[in-house]
This record gives structure tokens, sequence and C-alpha cells, in this order.
């Protein structure tokens, strides 16, 4: 599994923009269909919301890229 950490800089972050900034997208549109296709877990729980807000703590998972957020 590969294992990524990415550090906020505010409050939060919406999901599609965080799979972008990572780089496991090439875009916050492409972002937003891998959301929808059901394939990301947060924290362990499918989530289908593309702009879900991300904080500090959280674990989003897809397929074997697991992201830490701090």
């Amino acid at each position: 599994m590969q294992t990524t950490t990415f550090e906020l800089t505010s409050e939060f972050i919406e999901l599609n923009q965080l799979l972008k900034l990572v780089g496991v997208v090439d875009s916050g549109g492409a972002g937003k269909h891998v959301v929808a296709s059901g394939d990301v877990s947060v924290d362990g729980k499918k989530e289908l919301r593309k702009t879900a807000k991300i904080r500090s703590g959280q674990v989003v998972t897809l397929g074997d890229i697991r992201i830490t957020v701090r």
C-alpha cells in the first residue's frame, strides 16, 4: 500500500481537490469522477460526496493508496 501525508493549510480541503493535489488524479474533474465511482473511502467508509470536507486527522483511501491528512 502506498502511503502519502497531506499537510492542511486551512480548516479543510474538498475531497476531489485533495486527490488532485496529491497526484492521484490529473484534475479536480477527474477527482469528482473517481469519487462518484464509489472507489474512495474516508475513515473506512465509502464517500460519494465529491466535495466532502476533509479535515486534519482523517484518512482517505483509494485502491492501494492511503492519504493521511494532517
